[in-house]
């Protein structure tokens, strides 16, 4: 009884905990409002983890009096549900964005400096390899590295981790790809010491579940293992995944319903009767990776780690100078844009959309003509003095590099101590470069490209301050050539961390710090006409010290009951990828540029019993001083500005509830519940800048964000399982689950005094700006089955399905964003646009083995 109402406690808590904090209230939005309305009168108008192990395991280490092994190394039925279940409506745990995760390979970090995030399509393809991960989330111990709010996956790819045997295996689906195959083996330990494993998949469709989006992928993996003595082991694991993928475009509502599909994509055509995709993936990243542990008494684990990765990183888009926008979801070319003052005229566009793919979809056969008939003579081509004539390229496909290679030393100390202490001690290097570019993918049938900015050369009566390369004027490029712009970014990662651990009879706690130090700078590979003196060569090295600390404890209530608690505090430097004001022209960081600060506690009551297992948590997090940057086409300016914020906070909130009950020896049930509330707290001061010139438009602008909602995921998720395992060797199950509390992601200079300044308090466009959409909350059900046999007891025959979204709900939003692009005198000249949930669809898989 008493624990039962413990566990209600906790509810009851996590309510009054949203309610406390009057300054995130629901109602507050409204305060918003009024403080900015009450500013635009005053200033501008005076007179206005996996790791699974089994039951039996479970009840024996339950047995013991040590509490971390289970909450460490089991599977937690909310972060697992949370994984599989909500992914596909772009649920994030506990709101946090990627780069509050952090993801470890043989306990090497493999998150990308630049961004923070960890790009799991680097692995893709490899599931076999990448099966056995250990996952925490939240703040906890972990004796990789120092940890992050978001909790750390580590994957453990050495030989020795892996499953002795050969694999072979093939699925079908219609989501992003149809067809995936798979091989994978592994020796085990041999009598010589020495382990082998090896993996290749390839996954391929020629159109996914969304038209015109192809799907060619490749997966490769090795790795060897040597055991040279009881004290010392040596490994090296490398591999790879080459993708190519169509990519599928968002769209305003406008467009779903013309097209008569919630699943229109604007980024392709027909070409000689083939669908021809104009943005492209092309993602190819190896890794390798030499590993030594040393272990020279059973206490004592000392693993150093050396890697290296390198490769392409491009996509592909359209792009064109003077000549028509070729999008074919362009506002312009949209019935609702002569709606108004030519309804003869959007009744024809309409029609058009319905019935002709050529206004749809991209006209390739255009573009081809187009470029075709425009004979044009470059004088002082490249500098020469020379003159060249051809077919100059109104339209082209280029592609956008992001080239990183980067080099990393890990090495972490763990030893137990006596009376149960454990010490670890790490510290890594990394060093990264990515190389920034533009390449000509493709002319179109054109002869070439002139490299100049076409807003430079619209804007400054300057034939120099066009040229993207001041030492060859009027460039000419061709396929294959770079264009554009040319740059590296440069950050380098230098840490230590250590925790200590310490265990009674009821009761473990843990503590940790981390020291890190962080520089990047850019280096201009060309000089280019809008920034002469500061565009080429090495820019200003940015500095940031950093000191991380976190604390937590479990406590053990009974054998199958404890209360855990964690909390953290660490400033972290803002991201390179989002400190730049405009990194492909200058060196120039955004104004107010510092640390962040992340504070963040949750608290959890845990149940353990061999049919029971239950987690309640709540938590609380508090991101202060983050940076925002983006650039858009500003209609005000009629040019491509760059918007940076700084001082941007953020509070997530909320609570975790998990519950997998076995209601008999064949029938279990899975209960899971996320409630959060995660918002903006502060108003940021935005800064806004013509790219293509030194300019200011706008410079501590007040933003009014505080108290708006996160947008572009679900805040509420909850799924109700039920799974039936029949002692022959099948299951099956069904899930339904829930969403809601889905926001678009706000345009931040809407919410200024500038934007409503010539409104007065009372007009109604004052609410479309200011008001933030909630999209509808939704259900889906899905449902999954597999059997196996055995065969000789040696070989191994499986077959699993799922089906999701089994009601075939295809009106779920399930993101989206406002435009930055607006029009404040008329508001819904760029509504926003959204993204959908796949309607059903399916996942089915054979497997041999032995």
């Amino acid at each position: 009884m008493n624990r039962s109402i413990l566990l209600i406690g906790l509810l009851i808590a996590q309510r009054a905990f949203a309610q406390s904090d009057t300054t995130l209230a629901p109602m507050d939005a409204d305060t918003t409002r009024a403080s900015l309305l009450a500013d635009s009168v005053q200033n501008l108008n005076p007179r206005t983890p996996v790791i699974t192990i089994t039951s039996d395991d479970l009840d024996s280490e339950l047995g013991s009096q040590d509490v971390s092994g289970i909450l460490q190394s089991s599977r937690d039925i909310f972060t697992s549900t949370a994984g599989f279940n909500f992914g596909s409506a772009r649920f994030r745990i506990r709101g946090y964005d990627s780069e509050n995760t952090l993801v470890t390979i043989n306990g090497v970090l493999v998150n990308d400096l630049e961004t923070g995030w960890a790009s799991w399509s680097t692995w893709g393809g490899l599931n076999d390899v990448t099966r056995y991960t250990q996952v925490r989330t939240g703040i906890g111990a972990t004796r990789y590295n120092f940890g992050s709010i978001g909790g750390s996956s580590d994957i453990n790819i050495r030989p020795g981790a892996l499953r002795k045997g050969l694999k072979v295996s093939y699925a079908s689906a219609n989501r992003a790809y149809n067809n995936r195959l798979m091989v994978s083996g592994s020796t085990g330990l041999l009598q010589n010491g020495w382990s082998f494993s090896f993996s290749g998949s390839r996954r391929w469709a020629e159109e996914g579940y969304v038209p015109g989006t192809s799907f060619n992928a490749y997966a490769y993996y090795m790795a060897a293992e040597h055991k040279i003595d009881k004290r010392h082991t040596v490994s090296f694991a490398g591999f790879g995944a080459p993708l190519v993928r169509g990519r599928q475009g968002v769209a305003i509502q406008e467009a779903y319903d013309l097209a008569g599909t919630n699943y229109y994509n604007p980024n392709w055509g027909y070409q000689d009767g083939v669908k021809r995709n104009a943005r492209m993936n092309f993602d190819h990243k190896p890794l390798m990776m030499v590993s030594h542990i040393f272990t020279p008494t059973d206490s004592i684990n000392w693993t150093t780690s050396l890697v290296y990765t390198f490769g392409r990183d491009g996509a592909t888009g359209l792009n064109w100078f003077d000549a028509k926008d070729p999008r074919p979801d362009y506002y312009r070319y949209l019935p609702s844009y002569n709606a108004d003052e030519n309804p003869a005229l959007a009744a024809e566009q309409s029609t058009a959309w319905r019935l002709d793919p050529n206004v749809q979809q991209i006209n390739w056969d255009q573009l081809y003509f187009a470029n075709g008939k425009n004979l044009y003579s470059v004088l002082n081509a490249d500098g020469t003095g020379e003159t060249i004539t051809g077919n100059r390229s109104k339209y082209i496909v280029e592609e956008q590099r992001a080239d990183p290679s980067r080099v990393g030393l890990n090495s972490v100390y763990s030893r137990i101590l006596k009376n149960d202490q454990h010490l670890t001690v790490g510290g890594s290097f990394n060093h990264q470069r990515t190389h920034y570019f533009k390449t000509i993918d493709d002319l179109l049938g054109g002869d070439f490209w002139v490299d100049i900015d076409q807003f430079a050369d619209r804007d400054f009566n300057d034939t120099l301050i066009s040229q993207n390369d001041l030492t060859r004027p009027n460039k000419v490029v061709r396929e294959g050539d770079v264009f554009g712009w040319d740059y590296d970014i440069h950050t380098r990662l230098v840490n230590v961390f250590g925790q200590y651990e310490k265990k009674w009879t009821t009761l473990e706690v843990y503590a940790g710090l981390q020291l890190a130090q962080t520089s990047f700078w850019r280096v201009g590979n060309v000089q280019n006409g809008r920034f002469p003196d500061t565009s080429e060569g090495k820019g200003p090295t940015n500095d940031f010290f950093n000191v991380g600390v976190k604390a937590g404890a479990i406590y053990k209530l009974t054998g199958r009951h404890f209360i855990a608690a964690n909390a953290a505090y660490l400033n972290r430097p803002p991201t390179s990828n989002n400190a730049f004001i405009s990194a492909r022209t200058r060196p120039n960081t955004i104004p107010g540029l510092q640390s962040e600060n992340v504070m963040s506690t949750d608290i959890g009551y845990v149940v353990r019993y061999a049919r029971l297992k239950a987690r309640a948590t709540l938590y609380y997090t508090k991101l202060a001083n983050q940076v925002w940057s983006r650039y858009y086409y500003n209609d005000e300016a009629l040019t491509i500005v760059n918007y940076s914020m700084s001082g941007v906070d953020q509070i997530n909130k909320g609570v975790e509830l998990g519950v997998e009950a076995n209601l008999t020896s064949t029938w279990q049930m899975t209960a899971v519940y996320a409630g959060g509330d995660y918002r903006y707290a502060s108003r940021p001061l935005a800064t806004i800048t013509r790219n293509n010139s030194a300019e200011v438009f706008a410079s501590n602008r007040t933003v009014y964000w505080e108290n708006y909602k996160v947008g572009g995921m679900p805040q509420t998720a909850a799924s109700l399982g039920l799974r039936y395992n029949s002692p022959k060797y099948w299951f099956a199950g069904v899930n339904g689950n829930y969403f809601g509390n889905i926001y678009l992601d706000p345009n931040p200079d809407r919410r200024t005094v500038e934007a409503i300044g010539n409104y007065v308090s009372t007009d109604p466009q004052v609410t479309q700006l200011l008001d933030q959409e909630q999209l509808e909350d939704n259900f889906t059900v899905d449902a999954f089955a597999g059997k196996s046999w055995m065969i000789k007891r040696k070989y191994r025959i499986a077959a699993n399905v799922s089906v999701s979204n089994i009601l075939d709900n295809q009106d779920f939003k399930v993101g989206g964003f406002e435009q930055l692009r607006y029009d404040r005198t008329e508001v819904g000249k760029f509504p926003p646009k959204y993204s959908y949930l796949y309607g059903r669809n399916y996942f089915a898989m054979v497997t041999f083995s032995f």
